[in-house]
């Protein structure tokens, strides 16, 4: 075994046996993160794009060209991965972070992990983009309604075609507090989570009075966070699956985010021409 094999897998049993400590300080990081984020963007105008298509060409353009490329990227990071065999210490440490969790976690916290997890479940955020989006349009706001739909039924078509890409199995997780099917990389809840809590924050920052503002930025975060951390405390699975479910939802947040804020300025634009 190499040495860098033996470092990750030192450091999987590390983070093994310390889980829930290293998921509270994790926690604390990332909401740390999502504050100063939130207001460095706040400083952030964007420049709004020359008017020559309507604004729903535009919007279906920037996210189709997002989309396409994510997966594009996803493919060919696949394929150097394979080519270069450059799996080895990634899989060593998650398969040992696994081992570890299975064997120290006691059952009272796989318990409420188990129910919290479900705060991430496809039933969960569908439900929600429903009700969200039937509130936008009764409250008139057609864009808003459009853009929020887009961007989380989009999320979904593409961690099904990354799932496609990688074709990974899932870890095994017979303790019975939470059950998972299909192919594991990258985590679909924690995309999901990421793309639909980070843009109902974006919904409220955008309806709802200033003050509102960084509190629901940062129970966006919490929400995500905690949901992707369930699932590799939960055995369902790997700790690179939510890793990248991570990385895909943020930057699919962030095209869709960028899309609806061009469109809006793109119109007002057009409005004052």
């Amino acid at each position: 075994m190499s040495e860098d094999a033996q470092r990750a897998q030192a450091l999987a049993e590390w983070l093994g046996q310390h889980a829930l400590v290293a998921a509270g300080c994790g926690l604390l990081a990332t909401l740390a993160c999502a504050g100063l984020l939130f207001a460095g963007v706040r400083q952030l105008h964007l420049r709004a794009p020359r008017a020559w298509l309507p604004p729903w060409v535009w919007l279906g353009l920037w996210v189709a060209l997002g989309g396409g490329f994510m997966l594009a990227t996803a493919a060919l990071f696949a394929e150097a991965m394979e080519a270069l065999d450059a799996d080895e210490e990634l899989g060593l440490f998650d398969q040992r972070l696994a081992e570890v969790l299975s064997q120290r976690l006691p059952l009272a916290a796989l318990r409420v992990v188990g129910t919290a997890t479900h705060v991430g479940d496809p039933l969960t955020l569908t439900a929600l983009v429903v009700v969200v989006a039937v509130a936008l349009l009764w409250r008139g706001h057609r864009w808003l309604a459009l853009g929020w739909v887009v961007a989380c039924a989009g999320n979904g078509v593409l961690n099904q075609g990354l799932k496609k890409i990688f074709a990974r199995v899932r870890p095994l997780h017979e303790h019975g507090f939470a059950v998972a099917e299909g192919y594991s990389f990258p985590s679909g809840h924690t995309s999901g989570s990421v793309v639909v809590y980070g843009m109902l924050a974006y919904l409220c920052v955008r309806l709802l009075p200033a003050r509102w503002h960084l509190a629901a930025v940062l129970l966006a975060a919490l929400l995500a966070y905690c949901m992707g951390v369930s699932r590799v405390l939960l055995q369902v699975h790997w700790a690179s699956d939510v890793l990248a479910g991570f990385a895909s939802g943020l930057t699919w947040l962030a095209v869709c985010i960028a899309a609806v804020e061009l469109r809006r300025r793109y119109v007002r634009g057009v409005s004052t021409a």
